[in-house]
């Protein structure tokens, strides 16, 4: 593990009168100059006429409401894809459309996307236009398929384009070839909510919510679920997105938002006013992932669109249900996995640098996890296999930086025609099916490939922080400054410190948490700080006089009372 720190000249400082040198500097590291880059305002959002196909999109759209067509929208099992088809329904219906339903493919008996299979699901409805969000940009069958049936398809997505893309209506995806709209880490709730801004527009324009006797609806009030499924998909928090989530945030922290986030955030134990980024992450969106991990991605979507307090209610716990169900399966296959590297050493030069890994009791819901969490613990790609049909498995795909995922899914099916069934993705995780015979090939393949692709160096795990805090900045004032000066995440990451301290007391608790209290070396400073899911084969450890730590500071608030405490990173110890 290496440490190293963020450097920031004086001369790069940016200055912020109403804001501590502390956090000018962190702002700084960030690419941060001025208060107008921070995303803070609806009126810096780029305009929707930068995306490709949004005009193109539009047209189709207000011509199914004026002929009032059924309209179907087609999601993905995650949690981007349940926050995208809540907020296509709940907006097209704030537009006057009286016939909007959706459909989420069970990923164990129809996989991703807008699969041929899943339009003859929709069919039978009889939607006169199906509208995908999340997904469709490699359904080029799909969308085929659907114009057999007489249905036109808009494909909304913003994942990777394939060599071929789908003969749709429309296509609306920041990343397809041609598409000029710069941010182009948008997610797929971002791009359905570009695609209603535009919408509503061009209604405005045409007088159809005058002639409709309707109020020309406040979109503003879908960005509670626009926020939560930005930071569930952890795409890059660059400007545009930043102020998406800060604007959705702003709003559930005022209680406007939908009844199942209030639940959701309410079952989760956390506070409404004090939500913070890296809650929607990793409270909220785990319990909606885990709908469409173990069983139907519409749990979670009609708890996003439920209107009952109560109801709402009922959901959000059935969801936690399934999440501490999910976590259960998890720790089973984590373990497994461990054994498995643990007869291999690390220190092993046979090790393969891209991991496979496969067991037939693994649960295809939740190889993606999996494939984090040896990730983690790795610093490799990592591709986990669960058990298919047909023959075949299963894998979803986790990588580190150095290595595009997708691209390397791309070479490997170039140069071995026939060994992957299908694949698709980002940079950092993706999805592929193949034969499970094949499963050896694919190994060597996706082995030699990351060789060939990723140095020593990237092998090594890295901490980045912003450097050591002083005991004097170490204040409750300066924690509750620094949750506010988000929202934190991918690629604007949170203030993270390190230092070395004084191991003043340690135990454990909740059976692998350490609690200590730790002592600042120069200015004798005490603070508490906790390490969760502490490796307790090094921990407690009394002949541990002096530590290294790799820190964010937090608010404890315990029985009313809010001190600060340090959330530790990484821990080790050190020599006095």
């Amino acid at each position: 593990m290496t440490i190293t720190r963020r450097q920031v000249s004086d001369t790069q400082l940016p200055i912020f009168s109403e804001v501590p040198s502390a956090l000018a500097r962190i702002y700084a590291a960030r690419g941060i100059t001025a208060t107008d880059q921070l995303g803070r305002n609806l009126k810096e959002l780029l305009p929707d006429s930068q995306m490709k196909g949004v005009d193109v999109a539009v047209a189709r759209l207000v011509s199914a409401l004026k002929a009032r067509e059924r309209i179907m929208i087609v999601g993905d099992f995650d949690c981007d894809g349940a926050t995208s088809t809540a907020v296509a329904i709940t907006g097209l219906r704030m537009m006057g459309c009286r016939d909007v339903e959706y459909l989420v493919p069970n990923r164990f008996e129809f996989g991703y996307g807008l699969s041929p299979e899943i339009v003859d699901v929709a069919a039978t409805q009889s939607p006169h236009l199906i509208v995908t969000v999340d997904n469709g940009i490699s359904s080029c069958e799909g969308v085929a398929h659907a114009k057999q049936h007489g249905i036109d398809v808009i494909v909304t997505d913003h994942h990777l384009a394939g060599r071929e893309l789908p003969e749709a209506a429309a296509i609306v995806n920041p990343n397809q070839p041609g598409c000029s709209f710069p941010a182009k880490s948008t997610c797929g709730v971002g791009v359905i909510f570009y695609i209603l801004i535009a919408l509503r527009r061009e209604l405005m324009a045409q007088q159809w919510f005058e002639q409709q006797g309707i109020a020309v609806p406040n979109l503003a009030n879908l960005l509670d679920l626009v926020a939560l499924g930005t930071v569930a998909d952890v795409v890059a928090l660059e400007h545009n997105n930043r102020t998406l989530v800060y604007q959705g945030l702003q709003r559930i922290k005022a209680g406007q938002a939908r009844p199942g986030i209030l639940a959701l955030i309410e079952i989760s134990g956390r506070r409404r006013e004090r939500l913070t980024a890296s809650d929607l992450g990793f409270a909220l969106a785990p319990r909606l992932n885990a709908a469409g991990r173990l069983e139907d991605m519409s749990i979670g979507i009609e708890c996003l669109l439920a209107e009952d307090e109560e109801y709402a209610r009922e959901l959000a716990q059935t969801l936690d249900a399934l999440n501490l169900e999910r976590r259960g399966i998890e720790q089973d296959m984590q373990q497994q996995a461990l054994q498995w590297l643990g007869q291999l050493s690390l220190e092993t030069e046979n090790l393969p640098v891209g991991l496979c890994l496969f067991d037939e009791s693994w649960h295809q819901g939740v190889v993606g996890i999996l494939a984090s969490r040896i990730k983690e613990r790795t610093h490799r790609p990592v591709i986990a296999f669960a058990p298919g049909d047909n023959g075949e498995i299963k894998g979803s795909a986790r990588s580190i930086p150095g290595l595009h995922i997708r691209d390397a899914l791309d070479q490997i099916a170039a140069s071995n025609p026939g060994l992957i069934s299908k694949f698709g993705g980002h940079a950092m995780a993706a999805g592929l099916s193949l034969q499970a015979d094949k499963l050896e090939a694919f190994r060597q393949a996706f082995d030699r490939v990351v060789r060939q692709t990723l140095s020593d160096k990237d092998l090594e795990q890295r901490i980045e922080t912003d450097g050591v805090l002083r005991g004097d900045e170490m204040t409750l004032a300066f924690a509750e400054q620094l949750r506010d000066a988000g929202p934190w995440g991918h690629q604007f990451p949170e203030p993270l410190f390190d230092g070395e301290f004084r191991l003043v007391q340690q135990r454990v608790v909740g059976q692998k948490h350490l609690k200590m209290v730790l002592m600042e070396r120069d200015t004798g400073y005490t603070v508490d700080a906790i390490h969760f899911n502490a490796d307790m084969m090094l921990w407690p450890n009394e002949s541990v006089q002096s530590v290294r730590a790799v820190y964010k500071l937090d608010v404890n608030e315990f029985r009313g009372q809010r001190t600060v405490q340090l959330l530790i990173d990484h821990l080790e110890a050190v020599e006095n």
